[in-house]
């Protein structure tokens, strides 16, 4: 099967998505191991992320993230109970 070069882009950049997601997971497990509340987790590890994002990309790109963020929120992508549309 031949494979175009966006293809391959996709393919390492969903790779990445996944060694990224089990580094969170692991960090989040972690945690709340020591006893730290969900939230607390979640707040650190979007002010972390946004600060980090932040000196590369301004406001702009911040800005858009968190809207598409939101989109996916209120679409429920991160909720399990609700079906996604």
């Amino acid at each position: 099967m031949y494979m175009t070069v966006a293809d391959i882009e996709a393919q390492i950049e969903e790779e990445k998505r996944s060694a990224c997601t089990e580094c969170h997971s692991a960090a989040w497990a972690e945690g709340l191991w020591a006893g730290i509340e969900p939230e607390i987790i979640a707040e650190a590890a979007l002010a972390t992320a946004l600060s980090e994002l932040g000196k590369n990309g301004g406001e702009d790109a911040l800005v858009s993230l968190l809207e598409h963020m939101r989109d996916r929120v209120l679409a429920g992508d991160f909720t399990p109970q609700r079906t996604c549309h």
